[in-house]
């Protein structure tokens, strides 16, 4: 796939609809392609992160058990996977697994950092993108304990 395509499709996940276009445009061109066959897979639950994983191709089943069970999730693309573990470490709270030949873009913790260290614009919209979540699930966690008293 040519970088343009990467970059557009990239804005198609909301997280990376915010970026500058050159910030994305670095962000695209520094993912690593990783392929995986039908099985393969991407990371298991409880290891340490160390950044995510865009799916360009393919889909991804989400795992948040180690028994027979099948996928809670189907990602299919533009999906980003492990959105929190790009900004700090984490144990991962499912396995995903390839369910087809599946081409994702790693995107490690260190480079996005990067990025948002030279982008300042992008590194404040990140910064609000990332409250405006916590704020909606912390309304959303309330709502529920109010509902269930």
């Amino acid at each position: 796939m040519a970088p343009d395509d990467d970059i557009d499709n990239l804005t198609r996940i909301p997280l990376f609809a915010i970026f500058e276009g050159s910030a994305l445009r670095k962000l695209a061109l520094s993912s690593e392609t990783r392929l995986f066959r039908s099985g393969d897979t991407l990371f298991r639950r409880g290891e340490e992160s160390d950044g995510g994983y865009i799916l360009a191709m393919g889909s991804v089943g989400l795992l948040p058990y180690d028994d027979a069970r099948p996928p809670s999730h189907i990602l299919r693309p533009w999906a980003l996977i492990g959105e929190t573990a790009l900004v700090a470490p984490s144990r991962r709270s499912v396995t995903a697994r390839a369910m087809e030949p599946t081409t994702a873009l790693k995107i490690g913790r260190a480079m996005f950092h990067q990025i948002l260290e030279q982008y300042p614009s992008t590194a404040a919209r990140t910064r609000d993108f990332f409250r405006d979540r916590l704020v909606n699930f912390t309304r959303q966690a309330m709502t529920g304990l109010s509902a269930s008293e």
